[in-house]
């Protein structure tokens, strides 16, 4: 999964890499004090669009390149941040629920997640099987 960040006259977005277990405990910690969240519940509602929980991934992504950057600087639009699953991580959607979803709820899964994998981004770099991120 990548956070994407496109600001309006971007051409191109930032796209950082998303992967729950590869943030630092310093980065954790500080993540649970800004949101008053354990990193579980963090995980999960960064998915489910909090904004608070998306702007401290935001900011945590955003130090890491720039160690300055303050917490109140980080703003953005709502159109202009988003998470995105890859290829690889729809793949791994499509082959599950060929397993477990039968008639017309297959047919409605499968439709959805062909028509999103025409456009995700193929992550060549991630290695193994995508998971999703959620902390466990």
């Amino acid at each position: 999964m990548f956070l994407v960040l496109q600001r309006d006259g971007d051409v191109e977005p930032t796209r950082w890499r998303y992967d729950f277990k590869k943030l630092m405990s310093v980065e954790r910690e500080d993540i649970e004090r800004r949101t008053g969240r354990n990193f579980a519940q963090f995980t999960q509602d960064v998915l489910q669009g909090n904004s608070l929980c998306r702007r401290a991934l935001l900011f945590t992504y955003l130090r890491r390149e720039h160690p300055k950057t303050k917490f109140e600087d980080v703003d953005f639009g709502w159109d202009e941040l988003k998470l995105e699953y890859s290829k690889q991580e729809f793949e791994s959607m499509r082959e599950n629920v060929l397993e477990t979803l039968h008639g017309d709820e297959l047919a409605a899964a499968l439709a959805s997640i062909d028509k999103s994998l025409e456009t995700a981004f193929d992550d060549t770099e991630a290695g193994g099987k995508a998971a999703l991120p959620i902390a466990e």
